[in-house]
């Protein structure tokens, strides 16, 4: 069974988590590595959550305020041996039920044009292509998506 916690960056599960993360990210990313690292710092995210199966921490994401209505998801990672079996769509599912009981209205995200199976999870959760945002903008391999989850009054 899957248990989902709401933590902060001081956890330390998801700091395990994330760097195995970073790990997978350094070996993928290659050379373009230090630009994105940059951009994914956890110190001081209020807004985490941390996948448990078993007792056994199994996958983490986090959101972080974008703007006055908008939350950016961060940090998504499923440890390999527990992929495809819902952990990352649970996950995510939590964060933007987290993004609502705050009060915002939509949440964007950034990944690498060759994350297929992270465009497809974030795909199949109604995320939908948007023009790249803010450090993104005119990054080759980068794409950027968004999903409203409120529609304003």
């Amino acid at each position: 069974m899957l248990k989902l916690l709401r933590t902060t960056s001081e956890n330390p599960d998801f700091r395990i988590l994330v760097s195995k993360l970073d790990h997978y990210l350094a070996i993928r990313n290659g050379e373009s590595n230090d630009f994105y690292a940059q951009f994914n710092k956890i110190d001081l995210i209020q807004h985490v959550v941390v996948a448990f199966r078993d007792e056994k921490a199994v996958g983490c994401g986090a959101i972080k305020k974008f703007d006055e209505s908008t939350m950016e998801v961060k940090r998504m990672f499923v440890i390999p041996e527990v992929r495809g079996k819902g952990v990352a769509g649970a996950v995510l599912q939590e964060l933007e039920n987290w993004a609502k009981d705050l009060g915002m209205e939509k949440c964007v995200l950034e990944t690498g044009d060759d994350m297929i199976d992270a465009i497809g999870l974030y795909q199949k959760f109604g995320y939908t292509p948007t023009p790249k945002y803010g450090q993104y903008q005119g990054v080759e391999g980068s794409v950027c998506f968004e999903k409203v989850l409120v529609k304003s009054p």
